[in-house]
């Protein structure tokens, strides 16, 4: 994406929220919903680095996490999905907001790196509104064939807020490119060694069983695939940590309830990215699957991190 597109997408962004919080009708609202919020995070539990044990069994009954909350493993899944259908339509203006516009110089750079070639057949697992996948194309070369990207994601409003987006831009000229899956990332339904690229981007950390959908992934590669990963990790330095961990846990659901009037969706956002593996756990779990050469390096102190894998 061109610093022109990332400026004018981010402006537009900013520009709705400038509406909102000045028109008339929504000040006493914003005013009740500051004070509520702000009450909420003075009763919370913040600053809990913690990461549980992701899998405890009780009375025959698998648990796991859902952020900080221990749940059964078997309804998980739906608890995710709830949260995802329920951000869905505010999901990248919250991104633009929670990041200040971060989040995208973040996927722009991810993308760059995956050195795209044409002729690659990609899948682009938890891809839900297309963020990933059109920067793909935009990155694409020029030369014919060119790169068939399946969009894949386990909630299909995320699916639907994709292609509704692919309608109102330019992406419309290559929408016949794209195919839509409604899939579970521990269950594919594509076959063996049918990609050459596998991309996910702040989505494993939302599944039940990490080590399944890494096992997916290297499935449905080709012999020389590539995984490749964008998600939230591990914050090393002090001051950055305490700085971070103010801002998620006290900014960052006052936000939510503000702009998309959930609270809870998005306090769990800020704990499931703490319950996330650290980089070197993560790497050892792709290394595990059976992947090679696993590297990752961290962008903006760690907030971040790309963690690649081939299937040799």
């Amino acid at each position: 994406m061109s610093s022109g597109k990332f400026i004018y997408s981010l402006r537009n962004s900013l520009c709705n929220v400038k509406r909102l919080l000045t028109t008339k009708e929504h000040n006493y609202v914003k005013s009740n919903l500051i004070i509520q919020s702000l009450r909420r995070v003075s009763n919370s539990s913040i600053y809990k680095n913690k990461k549980e044990n992701t899998f405890t069994q009780e009375d025959g009954v698998q648990y796991t996490h859902f952020g900080y909350e221990k749940v059964a493993e078997n309804i998980k899944s739906e608890k995710v999905h709830d949260v995802f259908k329920n951000v869905a339509d505010s999901y990248d203006l919250m991104n633009d907001l929670m990041s200040a516009g971060t989040h995208r110089l973040w996927k722009e750079y991810f993308v760059k790196c995956l050195n795209l070639k044409s002729g690659m057949k990609i899948l682009d697992m938890a891809g839900g509104t297309g963020d990933i996948a059109f920067k793909m194309l935009d990155h694409a070369p020029s030369s014919e064939p060119t790169i068939d990207i399946v969009i894949s994601d386990i909630n299909q409003a995320m699916l639907d807020v994709g292609k509704k987006r692919a309608c109102k831009t330019k992406i419309l000229d290559f929408f016949s490119e794209f195919k839509w899956v409604c899939a579970d990332a521990e269950s594919l339904p594509f076959e063996d060694e049918s990609f050459d690229l596998y991309t996910i981007a702040f989505g494993i950390r939302n599944t039940t069983h990490i080590d399944k959908v890494l096992d997916e992934a290297y499935r449905v590669l080709k012999p020389g695939g590539r995984f490749s990963c964008l998600e939230f990790s591990n914050v090393s330095n002090p001051l950055i940590r305490s700085i971070y961990d103010t801002y998620s846990f006290q900014v960052i659901p006052v936000m939510g309830e503000l702009f998309a009037s959930d609270w809870k969706s998005y306090q769990y956002l800020v704990e499931s990215i703490r319950q996330f593996p650290d980089q070197e756990a993560f790497s050892n779990l792709i290394y595990n699957a059976g992947f090679s050469n696993v590297t990752y390096h961290n962008l903006t102190f760690g907030v971040v991190s790309i963690h690649d894998g081939f299937k040799l």
